[in-house]
């Protein structure tokens, strides 16, 4: 948790959220306090009950995974308070967090060193057809890619498409890391390639980021470089 993010949960008077989030919380920031929780794709519920809070006065907290700003709700409770005619009025604090992609990236080395594209693979709110042309275009322009919400208990076939049509624009060989449970206690790294990916092994706690056609495994990391080699002589040594 990024220490702004803790701050900001300690000094809340209603902490609102997810359930599964609420309680990865150290109870510290909890302890005292009014919480509102509720399950899966309840968040303009949640939403709702939060702005409600915050126009009574009290100082509310939405809890998201990763960042705030990047597939969670900071987007949903703007678009909340446009309806409201809030946004002139309301003292909203957007706090950024660590998105997955970044901790994910971390675990598997420097795979994001150069241009990447994040796609999620969710169709809940976006159609699939919009989803596929997209990661068609950053295959093309040989994005590194980054999948979020890469399979879940329904949506189970995504993936493997996903992987089937990468195969026709990428090598079988092109490295690929799946990360789940980003830097938590659990954390589990799989180095793989896009020919092995064993997309029935991954679930929505992973985070799946495919290498373009400069990704290369070094020991047990993964880089894509940002093109240093080419301008300078790296193997000059300093000094000398």
């Amino acid at each position: 948790m990024a220490p702004r993010a803790r701050l900001v949960l300690d000094r809340a008077e209603v902490i609102v959220g997810y359930s599964s989030y609420i309680q990865l919380l150290d109870q510290g920031l909890v302890h005292g306090k009014e919480v509102i929780s509720t399950g899966m794709t309840k968040e303009v519920q949640r939403c709702r009950a939060a702005l409600d809070l915050a126009c009574q006065g009290r100082r509310t907290a939405v809890v998201c995974s990763g960042d705030s700003g990047i597939y969670a709700l900071a987007g949903l409770i703007l678009e909340l308070m446009e309806e409201r005619n809030l946004a002139e009025s309301m003292d909203l604090q957007i706090v950024p967090g660590i998105p997955a992609l970044a901790a994910a990236a971390s675990s598997l080395g420097a795979p994001l060193m150069h241009d990447f594209a994040s796609i999620s693979l969710s169709d809940l709110l976006t159609p699939w057809e919009v989803i596929d042309k997209r990661v068609r275009a950053a295959a093309e322009a040989d994005f590194v890619i980054i999948l979020y919400n890469p399979r879940s208990k329904t949506r189970t076939w995504q993936l493997e498409a996903i992987r089937c049509l990468l195969l026709k624009v990428r090598n079988g060989d092109t490295p690929v890391g799946v990360v789940k449970n980003a830097s938590k206690d659990d954390e589990r790294v799989v180095f793989t390639t896009l020919e092995g990916l064993d997309t029935e092994s991954v679930d929505m706690k992973c985070t799946v980021i495919i290498g373009n056609s400069q990704t290369r495994r070094i020991g047990h990391w993964l880089l894509t470089p940002r093109g240093y080699a080419a301008k300078y002589d790296l193997t000059k040594q300093s000094g000398g």
